[in-house]
């Protein structure tokens, strides 16, 4: 079955877009890349999503007007991917998540409680109606992945490490798999030699990964720069070791998994309070940038060291994060002698593993296959992810 996986992530980068031939279950499922681009959403487009990212409020008109504006973009992606591929019968949209709110326990603030549930259910909301990707493109769509394993008491995220146990994992070796979009995740997949290796399979939110980087960049350059090319202005500056260690003191570096962040926590407040820290010690851009690079990659370290059964033998980076060359080092140098790669490496790219990934999920959704680990989002039960919409 010829399926296009849809998604933009948490730096609203533009929607990466996969197309990919997939044939078989889930522990004998086969997966053909065959295509992939980015589409950059119009710059007002952009700019609003961001905003509201930020915090800006809407009335409802303005968020259905938002909803609809992504769905278009979302399906405009999908019409040039399949342009010369006519045959595609399946889309798998994860849409542009614009807000997350993680479970909360008990005490922690104002909530509907579920029944058993001793805590506030989740909410996380991505826009992009499925049912108008659907009949734009006239292709069966699967969206709203989230909001199944978050009815059933899980944070909704991360949900790929699934799909990454039946891609990535090894027969003889444990490896974490580490997306570095605007917020970092990882999957620590053991090797597949140990009994039941998948209920062994873990999964949470690091932490930042290219937000505070981005933001940071913007501020700097007064919106001329949206990121920093290959890591390079960062390369130039030198690490504050000791505001790096002060920022990992923050609550959600200490909260045991399964957890989930955003925009939410590391946004543009946090940044604001990390500039007051830089510029009490007198920073230049060039070393804010490297310290705000070195939480990214200590938060990730710190969070291999704590949470993590065993460190792994191999580690496997995706997302845009993977292209920044200094972060990359850095983590190398941090984890030395363990070996940083990209999923490029070992045959799945490394720039469209998510998108493949919902692809995989719309799949398993047809199939009535569940597409979450309970042990990765915390959710009671494995459940079928995602909601079916069918052209008229």
């Amino acid at each position: 079955m010829l399926v296009i996986g849809l998604i933009s992530g948490t730096s609203v980068d533009g929607i990466d877009a996969a197309l990919v031939d997939i044939s078989g279950t889930d522990t004998d499922i086969q997966v053909e890349f065959l295509a992939g681009d980015t589409y950059p959403y119009p710059a007002k487009l952009k700019e609003k999503i961001l905003a509201v990212c930020a915090g800006e409020a809407l009335s409802m008109a303005q968020l259905a007007e938002l909803d609809d504006a992504i769905a278009l973009a979302f399906a405009q992606a999908a019409q040039h991917l399949q342009i010369n591929h006519p045959s595609v019968e399946l889309i798998g949209s994860h849409g542009q998540t614009v807000y997350h709110q993680p479970p909360q326990r008990r005490g922690e603030g104002l909530g509907v409680r579920g029944e058993g549930f001793s805590g506030i259910l989740g909410y996380s909301l991505q826009l992009g109606r499925g049912a108008v990707i659907a009949e734009l493109t006239k292709i069966p769509t699967v969206s709203n992945f989230r909001a199944g394993d978050i009815a059933a008491k899980g944070h909704g995220a991360p949900l790929v490490p699934r799909v990454d146990a039946y891609f990535l994992s090894h027969s003889h070796e444990s490896r974490c798999v580490q997306n570095i979009g605007g917020i970092g995740n990882v999957a620590y997949l053991p090797s597949r030699s140990h009994p039941h290796w998948l209920e062994k399979v873990r999964g949470w939110d690091t932490g930042p990964g290219n937000s505070l980087l981005d933001l940071a960049v913007q501020y700097l350059t007064d919106g001329t720069q949206t990121y920093d090319a290959d890591g390079n202005w960062a390369a130039s500056g030198t690490p504050c070791h000791a505001l790096v260690e002060k920022w990992l003191s923050e609550d959600y570096f200490q909260l045991p998994p399964p957890k989930s962040t955003g925009r939410e926590l590391f946004g543009w407040e946090y940044l604001q309070n990390c500039l007051v820290d830089t510029n009490t010690l007198n920073l230049n851009a060039a070393d804010t940038l490297a310290t705000l690079t070195e939480l990214t990659v200590a938060s990730i370290v710190h969070s291999y060291q704590t949470f993590l059964p065993q460190l792994p033998k191999r580690v496997l980076l995706c997302g845009g994060g993977s292209r920044n060359l200094y972060l990359k080092r850095r983590l190398q140098e941090l984890l030395a002698p363990i070996p940083v790669q990209t999923t490029d490496e070992v045959g799945l790219s490394a720039n469209f593993k998510e998108a493949i990934a919902f692809a995989v999920l719309a799949y398993w959704r047809m199939l009535n296959l569940p597409g979450n680990l309970p042990q990765a989002t915390g959710a009671t039960q494995q459940v079928l992810l995602g909601e079916v919409h069918l052209p008229m």
